[in-house]
């Protein structure tokens, strides 16, 4: 299996398991992401999705280029390997929990763009990461492209994109590709699942509707907001900042 969830009680865990391939991404695995991720979002017990490697290392290397390669003649394969990247990629981004990217090893091209569709990604010390799309003559996505302006900024991107070069950790972390840099997600798996779950999945959707281009309030997000001053965590929140304790969030 190159794909899978663990359970780890309110923790899934989508690893990446091609160890031989540096985790690359073939065809079959972007098919199998969304359909994973729909497991993962009927869990009722899930709180937190983290996207990492099954075995340490690569986080991932990318699209798999021996089977480009194989298939550069057949434009019906390429069309359907675009349409099964873009909507994993589409999938990952908007899943309904918070996501983190735990980095250890190369997160190159597609893999970067797996990671840039998370909410927050940590990196290894190890790390490195690069986007390599003009190196091999083909074109990054654009719902990726933006995932990356988003991040670090069009010149910041423009510079990763133009050169495919690859930067360490410490760098991604300085141009804002990251946001922790850590050997493990626990300490902030921790925080968030200390927080209201309720809360963060309506700040998350809020956070995408920004991005996505809204700017003003619409029906939908003032009943967000209304609604939340009379839900159980409200009630729970309140009682243990006036009793000097925490939360205990359902």
């Amino acid at each position: 299996m190159t794909l899978r969830l663990e359970k780890h009680g309110p923790v899934s865990h989508l690893l990446i398991d091609r160890a031989d391939r540096r985790n690359a991404f073939n065809l079959a695995m972007w098919r199998m992401l969304p359909d994973l991720l729909a497991q993962a979002a009927a869990d009722a017990e899930c709180r937190v999705l983290v996207v990492k490697s099954a075995s340490g290392g690569a986080f991932c290397a990318g699209a798999d280029i021996a089977e480009l390669v194989a298939n550069r003649d057949d434009m019906a394969w390429h069309e359907e390997n675009q349409q099964a990247i873009n909507r994993a990629q589409f999938e990952l981004t908007r899943f309904r929990l918070p996501t983190v990217a735990m980095v250890e090893g190369d997160c190159i091209g597609g893999g970067c763009g797996l990671a840039l569709a998370c909410d927050i990604r940590i990196a290894g010390a190890g790390a490195r990461f690069g986007i390599t799309p003009a190196k091999l003559g083909i074109v990054y996505p654009l719902h990726d492209v933006k995932l990356l302006v988003d991040l670090v900024g069009p010149g910041q991107a423009r510079r990763m994109l133009f050169t495919g070069m690859l930067i360490d950790a410490a760098e991604a972390h300085r141009i804002g590709l990251i946001e922790e840099l850590a050997s493990a997600e626990d300490d902030l798996i921790a925080q968030i699942l200390a927080a209201s779950s309720h809360s963060t999945q309506a700040m998350k959707g809020f956070v995408r509707a920004v991005l996505d281009g809204q700017a003003q309030d619409d029906a939908r997000s003032l009943q967000v907001f209304a609604a939340a001053f009379g839900g159980r965590d409200f009630k729970e929140g309140t009682a243990a900042f006036l009793e000097k304790r925490k939360p205990t969030f359902g």
